[in-house]
């Protein structure tokens, strides 16, 4: 049922059956008084997967149409006297690939035959394929990243041409395992794979870190510990220059997926000779906090974060009777209150926060009735509202235009008071990631979410944790890099002073040595 698949018959002048080559009583019927002169077993599948998100039933399925069927048609052709036996494999076999383990595992056993055979004294050649050019069959949905990703690694795409070439070479070479592909290296750069094992002559930073970074000072070290991070990062995002990448932008919002972030791992790891886990960039999610980690793993030093908000906390302006001190205010309240100071003289001049309705929230125009009961309408001609409450810098907390729509509003400006407290005490936020800072919210008020009927395709899959409660304080915490308890509080009306409550005593805890609370 192939495209082509008839043209191709009429070509060669042969017959087509249509048989599951996995299944050994199907195929014996299927070869049964056929002479067979050789086999081109040309089976291609795919199920992309990390190996942690393999299942026993993923595996089989691409080992019963890669391997099983290989295997059946060597049993089963022995008595033949085969010219040529070749097995189209892949290139992933050889040097692997991020999210391929079934497909690498299944074409390495393909050169594990082919081997056998050829001891045995029968022909055999697995052809391990590099990519071709033509962007159909399992490279179909390669994107382009995929293949810039390939091209890092030194894989580049053959041409049709160049590829039947190499197919009529394989038949003439007595060697059963055979790799065709157009590999490259490019001079001075380590993190190929196809250096592996090779000696090499080191590149200077900042495309390699060794343990010689312990002598320098430490200024220095953070430097090109970051350095090193944002030139391997833009090479996996494909960014022409590690100016673009920003030190504290999480990896998750530049655009590092799963692949991307395993392969980040193996370049680090590579220009750095470290070990280094899987979970890096999730465990370690900015630029900056990475290079930090690297730098410690170099130097055997520890992390001690610059966190200005500890001597706040713990200097000259807590005693022994006072424990926790105050140190940075910030809110956001009607009557255009957008400050402590905005506050105090609002209170000192007796003004009215007071206001008409809102027109930029939907609200239908006869909302005011002066007969109260009336359902779906306020007998109140005004109230205290926020009215810049759709007002929030998005590329600022690193957040998309779609995300922040989804967001009820309480998040946002729950993250713009947070950065602006800490700034009232004279903290730089960027100071605190890594930090044990903790981030305690009072939160009573959930409808933000129920009242969108039919959420719009581009926010729905932000919704859930744009409006869930719980999010709020972990947000300010993500966003951040704070890694103290992050907690919210719903106890009605008294939520900000629970909040507050359950801040101070992690405080005299030692839970935390800095938090933000309201």
């Amino acid at each position: 049922a192939a495209p082509g698949a008839a043209d191709l018959a009429a070509e060669l002048d042969a017959d087509i059956v249509a048989v599951d080559v996995a299944d050994r009583a199907a195929l014996g019927e299927a070869l049964r008084g056929v002479r067979v002169g050789g086999i081109v077993h040309a089976a291609g599948i795919l199920d992309d997967a990390p190996l942690t998100s393999l299942t026993p039933e993923r595996l089989a399925r691409v080992m019963a149409t890669k391997v099983t069927s290989a295997v059946l048609l060597d049993e089963l052709t022995r008595d033949q006297d085969l010219a040529f036996f070749v097995l189209f494999s892949s290139v992933v076999g050889v040097l692997g690939n991020a999210g391929q383990a079934a497909y690498a595992a299944a074409n390495a056993a393909l050169g594990s035959l082919a081997r056998r055979r050829h001891a045995h004294g029968a022909p055999a050649q697995s052809i391990a394929w590099g990519l071709w050019e033509v962007n159909t069959g399992l490279t179909e949905a390669m994107t382009d990243a995929d293949r810039a990703r390939l091209a890092r690694a030194g894989v580049h795409p053959l041409s049709v041409g160049d590829g039947l070439r190499l197919f009529d070479a394989a038949l003439r070479t007595p060697v059963p395992e055979l790799v065709a592909a157009r590999l490259t290296r490019t001079p001075g750069d380590e993190t190929s794979p196809l250096l592996r094992g090779r000696t090499t002559t080191p590149a200077s930073p900042p495309h390699r870190l060794d343990g010689r970074l312990a002598r320098r000072p430490a200024e220095e070290q953070q430097r090109l510990a970051l350095d090193l991070v944002r030139t391997h990062a833009a090479t996996v995002l494909g960014h022409d220059s590690p100016d673009l990448i920003r030190p504290d932008r999480a990896f998750k919002e530049i655009g590092f997926d799963s692949l991307l972030a395993v392969e980040f791992r193996n370049r680090l790891g590579r220009a750095t000779g470290l070990r280094l886990p899987a979970t890096l960039v999730f465990d370690h999610p900015d630029p900056g906090t990475l290079a930090e980690y690297l730098r410690q793993q170099l130097t055997g030093g520890r992390h001690t974060p610059s966190t200005p908000g500890r001597q706040a906390v713990t200097g000259n302006r807590a005693t022994a009777d006072d424990p926790v001190v105050i140190v940075g205010m910030a809110c956001r309240y009607p009557g255009g209150i957008r400050s402590a100071d905005d506050l105090w003289r609002f209170v000192v001049e007796e003004g009215d926060a007071i206001t008409g309705f809102p027109t930029d929230r939907g609200w239908p125009d006869d909302l005011y009735d002066p007969e109260p009961g009336s359902s779906g309408h306020t007998y109140a001609r005004g109230g205290g509202f926020l009215h810049d409450a759709a007002d929030f810098d998005a590329d600022f907390f690193g957040i998309s235009h779609r995300e922040a729509l989804a967001m009820d509003p309480q998040q946002r400006h729950l993250l713009e008071v947070s950065w602006e407290a800490l700034e009232h005490a004279g903290i730089d936020p960027a100071t605190l990631r890594g930090s044990d800072t903790a981030v305690f919210t009072g939160l009573m008020y959930h409808d933000y979410g129920v009242r969108v009927d039919v959420p719009p395709d581009a926010v729905a899959g932000y919704l859930s944790s744009g409006t869930t409660g719980g999010v709020a304080s972990g947000r300010v915490s993500y966003v951040m890099g704070l890694e103290g308890p992050a907690v919210t509080v719903d106890t009605a009306c008294s939520s900000s002073l629970v909040a507050l409550h359950l801040a101070g005593q992690a405080l005299r805890a030692g839970e935390c040595s800095l938090a933000l609370a309201g």
